[in-house]
């Protein structure tokens, strides 16, 4: 994709520094930033199903937080001192690497307003995502940083058709985000969350790991259509439009189209012919 590009940016979204090793990650990013011209990003997160399907939790922020620091300094061609040893690549540099932190929960907010260029979030409720943004430029506030500087992500799954259609080869999706809410429930108190985040998942029973954002997952049984239809973007290509053009309103620069809901490549189609060039131009609001 690289050297088959020249515009298109490229990363992960995402990896995390428990299953991928810090150094290896810089590394390979480094690499692909020589290839690319410097067109790589690198999203990471602590690794939620990339850990709990091996029966081990995700980490910690602090470690996140090192591993950003770590991995941007080795890829931007800086010295670095990790677990006690300075580490270098020294034949890398030159380029900048943007880091966009998936997360939702207090810390990985404030911790973006302090390391990151961008937050992660995978929703695409426009009223749950001013939210998180608000929360995301006083980090940045606090941080010393000019909240218009940092980007913002909303990454769900996209269906083009039949709303139903549509619910049903989505529903996992906010199965998905229900792991992420119930760590934020259990760390904070309820009250401080908004119903509109936690409502749902009062039926939830567990969550399958090898079940894991999956079209038709038992993982989803719990989730309703009102729920599936906030968190996803779905119906006709002018209720795509309509869809992201909240979302922008809300301070989205960017949206990760999930594809993976069948009929991928007539999906991608649409989404080129159809909706993307209707959004030329629009831009987050700041």
């Amino acid at each position: 994709m690289a050297e088959a590009t020249a515009t298109l940016r490229l990363g992960t979204c995402v990896t995390n520094p428990a299953t991928r090793e810090p150094s290896v990650t810089a590394s390979s990013l480094a690499v692909l930033d020589e290839i690319s011209g410097g067109r790589m990003d690198l999203g990471i997160g602590r690794g939620d199903s990339a850990r709990r399907v091996l029966g081990k939790p995700p980490t910690t922020m602090a470690h996140l937080e090192e591993a950003i620091v770590v991995i941007k300094s080795l890829v931007e061609g800086r010295s670095v001192t990790f677990e006690g040893t300075e580490l270098s690549l020294p034949w890398a540099g030159g380029w900048t690497l943007p880091v966009w932190v998936a997360g939702y929960g207090p810390m990985a907010i404030k911790m973006t307003g302090r390391v990151a260029d961008g937050i992660i979030l995978q929703l695409a409720d426009p009223d749950l995502i001013r939210w998180f943004v608000a929360q995301l430029h006083d980090a940045a506030v606090e941080a010393g940083r000019d909240p218009g500087s940092l980007k913002v992500q909303a990454a769900a799954p996209a269906y083009v058709g039949p709303r139903e259609v549509g619910r049903e080869r989505t529903n996992w999706f906010p199965a998905l985000v229900s792991n992420h809410v119930v760590d934020l429930v259990n760390k904070y108190p309820r009250e401080q969350l908004p119903e509109t985040l936690t409502g749902y998942i009062h039926d939830r029973t567990g969550y399958d790991y090898h079940h894991h954002a999956e079209v038709g997952s038992s993982n989803a049984t719990f989730v309703g259509d009102e729920v599936t239809d906030r968190f996803c973007v779905l119906g006709d290509p002018d209720e795509h439009v309509a869809k992201l053009r909240e979302l922008a309103a809300a301070g989205v620069d960017q949206f990760n189209l999930y594809l993976m809901n069948g009929d991928e490549e007539a999906q991608l189609e649409i989404y080129g012919r159809q909706i993307i060039p209707a959004l030329r131009g629009v831009e987050a609001a700041r």
